[in-house]
């Protein structure tokens, strides 16, 4: 597979006029079929085919892995789908690179990004853990977010205004490896314009296309004619010793809680009155 990236900084006065196009004149269909040259399309791992088509389809992931470290090491912000939805992730101690992302999106900058690493052990270096090892194990990787408190290897211009960050470990093998290759965590927010609804297939947020560096589709994620699709993780915070509360309910809120009541005997955080 021939893989083509467009960087940003190639290609500005023609990100610039489609940019401006995008929000007005020229129709979504038109505008991802002249900035597809910035997609790169994630074939699903053969299973059972030949061994040969096997090894095509690993060096096709390799060469789009380094792809995209190369643009996130680049300061730049990529479309990325996960286990849940699609995802916009740069590279969380980059400063820069979170002020684009919430540009963006026209996300209000007082709405925290969570962040994704790629192993377990990583999150003892980014949040203070007051929950057994085994606890993280069971829910990560998978598709949960956990609130924990920060620690001071964080990028401070990461969420300023909270002393938690949520963490999470997508159950999605190009997510996990993008992770491990970074080597730092990465940022991470749903692939939508603020408030309009998250995405399953990535000609849904076609309209960001022209302030991407690049776009990794990995073909559909679940059943875009299914709401629960879109309800992207459960988002649950474990700050508090022996207690849990629920900030978003999210597609695994019934097995994320038995697990938590039932063999961590933790208690839900009565809501603030």
């Amino acid at each position: 597979m021939q893989v083509v990236v467009r960087f940003a900084d190639n290609i500005k006065a023609s990100i610039r006029s489609c940019a401006f196009a995008g929000r007005s004149l020229v129709k979504p269909a038109a505008m991802c079929k002249e900035l597809k040259g910035k997609v790169l399309k994630l074939e699903p791992p053969a299973r059972n085919g030949p061994m040969g088509c096997q090894g095509d389809r690993q060096q096709d992931w390799k060469k789009i892995l380094d792809t995209t470290v190369h643009v996130l090491q680049a300061g730049q912000v990529v479309a990325v789908p996960t286990d849940t939805i699609y995802g916009l992730a740069c590279l969380a101690q980059n400063s820069d690179a979170i002020k684009r992302v919430y540009d963006i999106k026209g996300r209000n900058g007082e709405k925290p990004l969570a962040i994704c690493v790629g192993e377990i052990e990583d999150i003892y270096k980014y949040c203070k853990v007051s929950v057994p090892g085994q606890l993280l194990r069971d829910l990560l990787p998978g598709p949960v977010t956990l609130v924990l408190e920060r620690s001071g290897e964080l990028n401070m211009d990461l969420n300023p205004f909270t002393p938690l960050v949520g963490v999470r470990i997508p159950n999605h093998a190009f997510m996990r490896k993008l992770a491990q290759l970074c080597r730092e965590p990465l940022a991470l927010t749903s692939a939508n314009v603020s408030t309009q609804t998250s995405t399953l297939v990535v000609d849904e947020f076609c309209e960001l296309w022209p302030w991407l560096a690049l776009v990794v589709d990995g073909g559909p994620i679940g059943d875009t004619m299914s709401p629960e699709c879109r309800l992207g993780s459960t988002v649950i915070n474990l700050s508090s010793p022996g207690q849990y509360s629920i900030i978003r309910p999210g597609c695994a809120l019934k097995p994320t809680v038995e697990i938590l009541e039932k063999k961590y005997r933790l208690l839900l955080k009565p809501a603030h009155r």
